[in-house]
């Protein structure tokens, strides 16, 4: 069996088939700190019946391993990869689209709070690991917050849910980071805006989300909730009685599978290596840099463009990971990993392949452009045929041949500078 079947087949056969299995739910993290008039607090999961679930080292991710053998400890990265891994193998095609107001099947707060205790180690390369347990009990803590603000508010839903609002974005403060600020880390990750009260719209979502999946629990929430997700660059996430909404709410309802890919993807974004190109496409930027693009197709390129391509590639070659204004390849190329567990979008392989391009592993940036190429035909879905996908499949075709002729001259071995490019943490 060749490489690129070996991982297609670690798909199909672990992360990507979730098996059928009797679930029960479980109320846990009882707290004892409300009056005897207030409810109690859990939280509500679904556990599956089976204790068995697939490693993501089944599909020969090189994130890890390569910093590991670089002599940076990644095993709080690794227990947080697990526990991602834990929390989406209980999604079933139900659950992906399920609204994440009332989805109970995977802890969103716990997922979120994993994707962040998994990056804080890879920058940090702290001995302790970011605390779950300790910001999933400062979630449950928001939601019993607003119990004393019940009884004034229930004289219709729409009350209930402005009350709630008030809550949130007046009481606690918690505002949306603005569009300038979406690249600061504390926007994206969990626990940091439950530490500064700001944060990104899909973060801000889903701690709207836990509180009213909270109230539910409790009794106090008796009819149906849906968030409104903003797709602007300003609006705030708000709740609606769902008996009241229009067909034109219905692209602004978030899913459970919608969170997850826009969580890491604002994390692949911001992170990306190659933030200045007047492309919106971050293969084609990457590409761009890679020489992978034909200049003849109309791309034009000024002199800063230029300059910040081969400053990208000086700073490879120099080793460094991270820069303000450069992205960090250590957080892309996670973001990556886990967009491709999710199971859902085949370009999350080609993107993850063309950072591995660039980091100098070429075997694994092989396999995983195979790997691309052999889900995108056999998917149902039909191909797009504007210019920009034209040109990133085009870049596809020049990247496999050059990386066929590099196993062809050098075989796999890969470049001095690259060990020195992920061991060090410089910016």
């Amino acid at each position: 069996m060749s490489s690129a079947s070996s991982i297609t087949a670690a798909f199909s056969s672990s992360l990507w088939i979730l098996k059928p299995s009797h679930s029960k739910f479980s109320k846990f993290q009882s707290c004892s700190s409300f009056p005897p008039s207030s409810p109690p607090c859990f939280r509500l999961l679904c556990r599956s019946g089976s204790s068995q679930h697939a490693s993501s080292t089944d599909l020969n991710f090189a994130l890890h391993d390569a910093l590991e053998s670089s002599g940076i400890d990644t095993s709080h990265a690794r227990e947080a990869r697990n526990g991602f891994v834990s929390q989406i193998q209980k999604l079933s095609d139900i659950e992906r689209e399920t609204s994440i107001c009332i989805n109970r099947c995977v802890d969103l707060g716990r997922t979120a709070l994993y994707i962040a205790a998994e990056d804080d180690s890879l920058i940090s390369h702290s001995s302790v690991p970011l605390m779950v347990d300790a910001f999933l009990e400062r979630l449950d803590d928001l939601s019993m917050g607003y119990c004393p603000h019940y009884n004034s508010c229930r004289s219709s839903p729409e009350n209930f849910l402005e009350s709630i609002e008030r809550y949130l974005y007046v009481k606690k403060g918690f505002r949306r980071s603005s569009a300038k600020n979406q690249e600061e880390p504390q926007a994206l990750y969990l626990h940091s805006v439950l530490t500064h009260c700001s944060g990104s719209a899909v973060m801000l979502s889903l701690i709207h989300s836990e509180i009213l999946k909270m109230l539910r629990l409790w009794g106090l929430l008796d009819f149906d909730v849906e968030i409104f997700f903003p797709h602007d660059l300003h609006g705030l996430p708000r709740a609606y009685d769902k008996q009241k909404s229009k067909e034109s709410d219905q692209p602004h309802i978030m899913t459970v599978q919608m969170l997850l890919e826009e969580i890491l993807r604002n994390l692949k974004d911001a992170f990306w290596p190659f933030q200045n190109d007047h492309v919106d496409s971050l293969f084609l930027r990457a590409a761009h840099a890679a020489n992978c693009i034909d200049k003849s197709n109309g791309i034009q390129e000024s002199g800063f463009q230029l300059a910040s391509a081969k400053a990208a590639q000086h700073r490879q070659e120099q080793g460094a990971w991270a820069s303000v204004h450069f992205g960090d390849m250590r957080r892309a190329l996670s973001a990556c990993e886990r967009l491709i567990l999710l199971k859902n979008d085949p370009k999350e392989m080609r993107d993850y392949s063309i950072l591995l391009y660039h980091c100098g592993f070429y075997e694994q940036a092989l396999k995983y452009l195979k790997l691309y190429q052999d889900t995108k035909s056999s998917s149902s879905q039909s191909q797009s045929t504007n210019s920009v996908s034209i040109q990133e499949e085009d870049a596809v075709e020049k990247l496999i041949v050059r990386l066929n002729l590099i196993a062809m001259e050098e075989g796999w071995t890969r470049p001095f500078y690259v060990r020195n490019f992920i061991g060090n943490n410089s910016g």
